[in-house]
């Protein structure tokens, strides 16, 4: 009666894997007394099963060890990063983060700071305007989230149309709106309604700049000009810095939802809105 090799004689030999990526296998051979021929058998095994436990550790280590790229300003919330960008845009006078270098003549003008009463309401006027737009922007609403930046306290037409009216009882002539304004009112109108995040990028920056070199200017307008008269242009209601963290965690919150590619495109956009208040901010010295 034939009876089977003892396991301990029986012959299992495991031959190294093929190397082959297209048909890995597993071969393994063995022989007893049923048979005269030592038989063997390949094995497909998976791709992912011949991958070495040392190998996978140190792949998964290395990938979660990667450090995560930060952009300045970016643990604190996006507007930190709009802030950053625009301090850069600032030269060192003005801003210790500044890097700009005053390079034109226009600038170099701006620095010596010689307004006149003429200049300075153009450069209201046209600032009425491109408020008067921004705040028609937020009502309108093309994209809901614009909503959100509804009486937030910052609204300045009201304020200058105040001050519009004092300057015509004090007998001077109301310009109307010149080229810089009425350019940078449809652009805000055309951003608004094709590419929401350039249009938060000047949102912010028209904002947050009156409400710190702004006042700055109004200042020093009302020493030279005015017999130190405070504009409305100049006051809030409420607390000013409470008002501007209302609207930072408004524009963190909606900024939450957006790909780090439209926050890029958002904060490329500063330059050109540098640009488009700096040609209204000169008219007061026109």
């Amino acid at each position: 009666m034939a009876s089977l090799t003892p396991i301990s004689q029986t012959q299992f030999l495991f031959n190294k894997p093929l190397l082959k990526s297209s048909s890995p296998r597993l071969e393994t051979c063995f022989q007893s007394s049923f048979v005269s021929k030592r038989l063997c058998f390949q094995l497909k095994v998976p791709v992912f099963d011949r991958m070495p436990l040392k190998n996978t550790a140190v792949v998964a280590a290395t990938t979660a060890e990667k450090p995560k790229k930060r952009y300045p300003g970016e643990a604190k919330g996006f507007v930190e990063e709009m802030r950053f960008v625009a301090m850069k845009l600032h030269t060192r006078e003005q801003a210790k983060e500044g890097e700009k270098e005053v390079k034109e003549k226009e600038e170099e003008a701006v620095r010596k700071w010689e307004p006149s009463i003429d200049g300075y309401l153009k450069f209201l006027v046209d600032s009425k305007l491109v408020y008067d737009t921004l705040e028609e922007i937020v009502e309108k609403a093309s994209f809901p989230f614009y909503a959100e930046f509804r009486n937030t306290g910052l609204e300045r037409s009201e304020k200058l149309a105040k001050d519009l009216e004092w300057f015509k009882e004090q007998g001077y002539n109301i310009p109307k709106p010149s080229s810089p304004g009425v350019t940078y009112s449809q652009i805000l109108q055309e951003l608004s309604e094709k590419d929401p995040q350039a249009f938060i990028c000047h949102f912010y920056n028209i904002y947050f700049a009156h409400s710190a070199g702004g006042q700055m200017i109004g200042r020093k307008v009302a020493e030279q000009l005015l017999n130190k008269k405070e504009l409305e242009f100049y006051k809030w209601d409420g607390d000013l810095s409470q008002l501007l963290q209302n609207v930072r965690d408004k524009l963190n919150k909606v900024a939450e939802g957006w790909t780090r590619e439209e926050k890029d495109h958002c904060l490329e956009e500063t330059e050109k809105s540098f640009k488009h208040s700096g040609e209204i901010l000169r008219l007061i010295l026109s």
